[in-house]
């Protein structure tokens, strides 16, 4: 795993920081994907928020993961229905 700076965790869990990107109810498409990382070229943190009852439960770690490996980034925070990517 990646080590995390401080700062970065810091600005992660801020509630200042809002999500940037939605996914609505056409999930994970290539649109998102793409977007994702434009913001990740411009910005350290790109935060992310899915409609509630998108993805079960059980099912969002791999979300997560899935956007982290696809956009060259690391999962710095998830909790619940938001995620919190960020450029290595």
């Amino acid at each position: 795993m990646t080590d995390i700076p401080k700062h970065i965790l810091k600005e992660a869990t801020s509630r200042e920081f809002k999500a940037s990107v939605r996914l609505g109810k056409a999930g994970l498409t290539e649109t998102v994907l793409d977007e994702i990382r434009q913001q990740l070229n411009t910005r350290e943190l790109v935060k992310i928020k899915a409609n509630k009852g998108l993805f079960e439960r059980e099912q969002r770690s791999e979300v997560w993961a899935y956007l982290a490996t696809n956009t060259g980034s690391v999962v710095v925070l998830q909790r619940g229905n938001i995620g919190v990517l960020w450029r290595r």
